[in-house]
């Protein structure tokens, strides 16, 4: 007599509502992780400094250069048939791409105003062809969007460093049709830092960022009304300073005598790291005794936020 074979049922682990239900929760922890991530994105992209340990130095930060303001005028123009250019002349005529003489330090003050009949825009370069590595803050419109006859702007460049630089028109094939003047740097003049005055300061800053965090600024976003005040104070004061986060993403504080070098900040002027920066909502201050007559900057030292707009002027007579 055979085996007679009886056909189970299935024997469900669990219910499709109970399924469902896991489902759902799972897709809420990755849209809550998603948001999380991407709402710090300025914070992952962000690089480290080259120097972990940001201010601190066996060695004495260098002396810092007083600085002169040097105002300078400059005119784009161009010959009857636009083959030949240049600054207050046409290249190779009386005057044209005048030399430009300063010191380490020194802040060249460009007011360009387009005189001619083309576009025209501007920058600053160590660069001795092309139209490439223009200085941060130096730039006055763009190839892209040039200056239309009869405009103008101001643009600020401050060597850091003693050598040969080139103010260009930074449209294509202009600097070679003759739009290209020369600046001399040489060396800095030093100051020592005076004596404690027992004068004090207070300065309250806010950081804050576009909805877009693309720019940034204190007080305000860089290019609004407001932004970057510059703090002016007298070598030996006591200088305190609060900062606080006001805006989505993280930050971190210093003075420097370089925008772009993050990691040399001076007289203990730091708040927070890029390591260990400022969460939104957090506020700290700093005190410490302003150094050599000079012109310094502070900046948030998170990597790019600087060149993204967080730098004020910071000039110690």
């Amino acid at each position: 007599m055979g085996m007679i074979q009886v056909q189970q049922e299935p024997i469900y682990r669990t219910s499709s509502e109970r399924t469902v239900k896991m489902m759902v929760i799972m897709l809420g922890i990755c849209i809550a992780g998603g948001a999380i991530f991407f709402g710090m994105w300025d914070y992952w992209i962000s690089q480290l400094p080259a120097v972990v340990t940001q201010g601190i130095s066996d060695s004495p930060p260098p002396a810092i250069p007083s600085g002169d303001d040097i105002p300078v005028s400059l005119n784009f123009v161009e010959s009857d048939d636009l083959l030949t250019l240049g600054f207050n002349a046409i290249t190779g005529e009386p005057d044209a791409n005048p030399i430009i003489s300063a010191k380490v330090g020194d802040r060249i003050i460009f007011d360009v105003t387009n005189a001619g009949r083309s576009f025209h825009s501007f920058g600053v370069t160590s660069d001795e062809e092309g139209i490439s590595g223009i200085f941060t803050g130096t730039d006055v419109a763009s190839p892209l969007a040039p200056l239309l006859p009869g405009e103008g702007g101001v643009s600020e460049f401050v060597p850091t460093a003693e050598g040969i630089y080139y103010y260009i028109c930074t449209v294509a094939g202009h600097r070679e049709q003759g739009m290209v003047g020369m600046i001399e740097v040489g060396p800095a003049e030093i100051s020592v830092a005076a004596a404690p005055t027992g004068v004090s300061h207070d300065f309250s800053l806010d950081m804050l960022e576009s909805s877009d965090l693309l720019t940034m600024g204190f007080d305000a976003v860089r290019g609004e009304p407001g932004s970057n005040p510059e703090i002016v104070v007298n070598s030996g004061d006591e200088v305190t300073i609060t900062i606080t986060n006001s805006g989505r993403s993280f930050h971190s504080f210093g003075i420097t005598v370089d925008p772009d070098d993050i990691t040399n900040t001076l007289w203990g002027s730091e708040i927070a790291s890029s390591l260990s920066p400022l969460l939104p909502g957090e506020s700290d201050t700093t005190t410490f005794t302003a150094g050599a007559p000079g012109r310094y900057y502070y900046v948030c030292t998170v990597a790019g936020h600087s060149q993204q707009g967080m730098q004020g002027s910071f000039t110690v007579n």
